[in-house]
C-alpha cells in the first residue's frame, strides 16, 4: 500500500495513539459505572459539557428523570468529546486519501455532511429523518470504499470512517437503550476494531515497515486464528462486563465458588435480545446464568493463550522476528495475570481497566504482523 502523503502515516499514527487512549477512557467509563451518567445522546443533560453549577444541576433535575452526579457526567461527556476529535481526524485521513481519485474528496466529504446532518435531527427528536441520513451517509461510504483501491489508503481509510460512524450510533444506543448488553459488547468492539484498522493503516502506510520472511504465508494463517480467537474472548470479556458477571465465581481461581464445574445455566447466560425498556445497570440475571458467563471466558482465555503462546514461541525461534515474538509472549503472560487478578483481588478498577488496554495491545501487536508480514518475491 502506497501512501497518498508523505506525511500520511504520521496522521495515521496519531489516530492509533488517540483511539488507544479513547479505548482505555472508555473502559474506565464503563467499570466505573458512568455509562448512564449522562441520559441524553450526544449532549449531557441538554449541555455540550455537562452541569457544573448549582443552578444547572437543579435545572437538570427538574427536567431528566435521572439525578445529576457530576463526579460521573464529566467522563461519559470527555470520552463523547474524545470520540468526536477521533471522528474528525478519521475524516481527514479519508480525505487525504481520495484526493487523487476523481470526485474523491467530494464523494467523502458528501457523506460525512450526510451524517452530520443527521446529529442535529436527531436532537430534534426527528428521529426518522435522522436514521435515514445516517444510513445513506454510510452507504455512500460503503460504495466508496467498494470503488477504493488495496494499493492506497483509499479503500481502508474510507472502511474505517464508515466503522466509527456505526460507532457513535452504538455510542447512543448504549444510552437510549439502558446498557442493553449486546449493544455495550458491540460498543467495545466497535472500538478495538477501529482501533485495530487504523493500526493496520498506519503501518500500511509507513515507509519501510514491512518484514519479508520466507515463512510468512503459514505465519500470517496462524495469526489470523491467533486473531479470530482473540477477538471471541474479547466479545465475551464484554459479555462478561455488560452483564456484572467478572466476580460471579466470588474470588476463587482456578476454581469457581469452590468447585470445578458449579451451578451453571448456560442458555439463560448468552440470550443476546431481551427487548427494549429494561434497565440493565447492574445486571438482569441470575447466579448460575453469570457463572455460565465467566465459565466461557475461562475456558475460551485458556484456548487463545495456549495458540498465541505457540505462535509467540514459533516467533523467537525465526531470525528477524524475535523482538515480536518476545513481546507477543510477555503480552499475553501479563494479560493472563491481570484477569487472574481482576478475580482474586475482587475487580479493582486499575486492574480491570489495564486488563481492556492489555486486549488492545495485543490486537495491535498481531494486526500489526499481519499488515506488514510478506513473502519473499
Amino acid at each position: 500500500m502506497t501512501s497518498p502523503h508523505r506525511h500520511y502515516h504520521r496522521l495515521a499514527w496519531a489516530a492509533v495513539l488517540l483511539a488507544f487512549a479513547i479505548v482505555i477512557f472508555g473502559a474506565f467509563v464503563r467499570l466505573s459505572n458512568a455509562g448512564l451518567s449522562c441520559p441524553d445522546w450526544p449532549t449531557c443533560y441538554g449541555r455540550a459539557t455537562w452541569p457544573v453549577h448549582d443552578h444547572e444541576i437543579a435545572q437538570a433535575n427538574a427536567t431528566f428523570e435521572r439525578a445529576v452526579e457530576t463526579g460521573k457526567a464529566w467522563r461519559e461527556q470527555v470520552h463523547r468529546h474524545l470520540a468526536g476529535g477521533l471522528g474528525l481526524l478519521i475524516l481527514l485521513l479519508a480525505l487525504i486519501a481520495a484526493q487523487k481519485r476523481r470526485f474523491g474528496v467530494a464523494q467523502i466529504a458528501g457523506a460525512a455532511a450526510l451524517v452530520a446532518a443527521s446529529i442535529p435531527l436527531y436532537i430534534g427528536k426527528h428521529y426518522e429523518y435522522a436514521a435515514a441520513m445516517a444510513l445513506a451517509g454510510e452507504a455512500w461510504l460503503l460504495i466508496q470504499a467498494i470503488r477504493g483501491s488495496n494499493s492506497d489508503a483509499s479503500r481502508l481509510s474510507a472502511i474505517v470512517l464508515m466503522v466509527v460512524v456505526f460507532q457513535a450510533v452504538l455510542g447512543m444506543w448504549t444510552v437510549t437503550w439502558l446498557l442493553k448488553p449486546v449493544v455495550v459488547m458491540a460498543h467495545l468492539l466497535g472500538g478495538l476494531a477501529t482501533f485495530s484498522l487504523l493500526v493496520w493503516l498506519a503501518w500500511a502506510t509507513t515507509p519501510g515497515a514491512a518484514l519479508v520472511q520466507a515463512v510468512a504465508p503459514k505465519l500470517r494463517r496462524l495469526l489470523w486464528i491467533g486473531l479470530a480467537l482473540l477477538a471471541l474472548q474479547i466479545a465475551l470479556g464484554g459479555w462478561t462486563s455488560s452483564n456484572y458477571a467478572a466476580l460471579a465465581c466470588g474470588s476463587d481461581f482456578p476454581k469457581c465458588l469452590g468447585q470445578w464445574w458449579p451451578q451453571h445455566d448456560f442458555r439463560e447466560a448468552f440470550v443476546l435480545w431481551r427487548g427494549i425498556g429494561v434497565d440493565y445497570e447492574g445486571g438482569v440475571l441470575d447466579g448460575p446464568a453469570r457463572v455460565a458467563i465467566q465459565l466461557s471466558h475461562r475456558i475460551v482465555a485458556l484456548l487463545v493463550f495456549g495458540h498465541l503462546l505457540a505462535v509467540a514461541i514459533r516467533m523467537i525461534r525465526t531470525p528477524g522476528l524475535l523482538f515480536w515474538g518476545c513481546v507477543l509472549a510477555v503480552l499475553l503472560c501479563a494479560q493472563i495475570a491481570l484477569g487472574i487478578g481482576n478475580v482474586l483481588l475482587s475487580l479493582p478498577l486499575w486492574v480491570a481497566v489495564a486488563h481492556t488496554g492489555g486486549a488492545a495491545l495485543l490486537l495491535f501487536v498481531i494486526v500489526g504482523l499481519l499488515a506488514r508480514l510478506r513473502a519473499p518475491e
